[in-house]
């Protein structure tokens, strides 16, 4: 797969906003703060497609993304930054639960990690959510160009090896570097093959 156009769509802030589309959607999800904007960016080519901020926990909003005219990328609110209001908190794990749930047209989660930490257990729910639900999903460790290469491989057997046991729906676990865009090839062929595949018929995103 390669990345020719991408523009930005719209940011939704409830439910009943999400756009009326048949294109294919990847989501990404992860932690406040693990570099999900500028893998957008490195993924697309494109410097400031999706905005960065030093400040965790500022993007409160699902951002809808056009790719190549015929699917869509979904960046969802980071979760897990303690730094705001409950009510605000809360408001972001319906908005990003909601959106998982109702959208018929998701082909792919993409859970953002930092590859310096072993996944939280926040990390791990939202893995275990995408299960239950039987959304095909991958890993990502970014900021993979932080640690020595040998480290970052030993991170991804050992992720690798607990979710090979619990989950039937994990289609990846990869490395990455926004910085040199180490593992742009193996993300791309990970997006590419699941939105060319007709999403499984008991799934309730179909």
């Amino acid at each position: 797969m390669k990345i020719r156009t991408a523009e930005f769509i719209k940011s939704v802030a409830a439910l009943n906003q999400l756009p009326v589309s048949k294109f294919p959607e990847v989501a990404f999800l992860g932690r406040s703060n693990v570099g999900k904007s500028s893998l957008i960016n490195s993924v697309c080519n494109r410097k400031s497609l999706a905005k960065t901020s030093s400040q965790p926990g500022k993007t409160r909003v699902i951002n809808f993304y056009k790719i190549n005219d015929n699917m869509h990328f979904v960046d969802l609110p980071g979760y897990g930054y303690a730094k705001v209001p409950d009510k605000i908190r809360s408001g972001w794990k319906q908005l990003i639960e909601g959106y998982l749930k109702k959208s018929r047209n998701l082909k792919l989660g993409l859970v953002i990690t930092d590859a310096r930490h072993e996944p939280t257990k926040l990390d791990y729910a939202m893995i275990r959510w995408l299960d239950f639900y039987t959304i095909p999903y991958g890993i990502i460790l970014t900021k993979s160009d932080k640690m020595p290469r040998h480290k970052i491989q030993l991170r991804v057997t050992e992720i690798e090896k607990i979710i090979r046991q619990q989950s039937e729906h994990c289609k990846a676990v990869l490395s990455y570097s926004s910085f040199s865009n180490e593992g742009k090839p193996e993300l791309l062929s990970l997006i590419g093959n699941a939105v060319a595949l007709t999403t499984n018929t008991n799934s309730p995103n179909t």
